[in-house]
């Protein structure tokens, strides 16, 4: 069993950047594939971004490319994704997820969800 605590979210003008992180509570995190998910008001939860168990592999939508980086540091049990010039169509509540699924840019197969960080970006 995993837990995840996702945090780091906040209110932020249009252009600029914040770091989310999600901190695992067990050390088997290191074995799973983590993927962040983001959710808009009124709108279905949207893959972001993902990254291998090794780290050595990064998936992300086309609409962060070249803005969102995803990274883990095994060793803290913690990963992150680095958001920068963000626009306002990134508000969004922002949910970290581990688990070793089929194809790491869909939900199913991610056994363990944070609880959520909102992102608020204002133009």
């Amino acid at each position: 069993q995993v837990q995840l605590v996702d945090s780091g979210g906040g209110l932020v003008q249009a252009g600029g950047s914040l770091r989310l992180a999600c901190a695992a509570s067990a050390r088997t995190f290191r074995r799973y594939a983590m993927g962040w998910f983001r959710q808009a008001p009124g709108k279905e939860r949207e893959f972001v971004a993902a990254i291998t168990w090794s780290g050595g592999n990064t998936y992300y939508a086309d609409s962060v490319k070249g803005r969102f980086t995803i990274s883990r540091d095994n060793a803290k049990n913690t990963g992150y994704l680095q958001m920068n010039s963000l626009k306002p169509e990134d508000t969004a509540v922002y949910s970290c997820a581990a688990g070793n699924p089929p194809r790491v840019t869909t939900e199913p197969g991610y056994d363990y969800w944070g609880q959520g960080t909102q992102v608020t970006v204002s133009s």
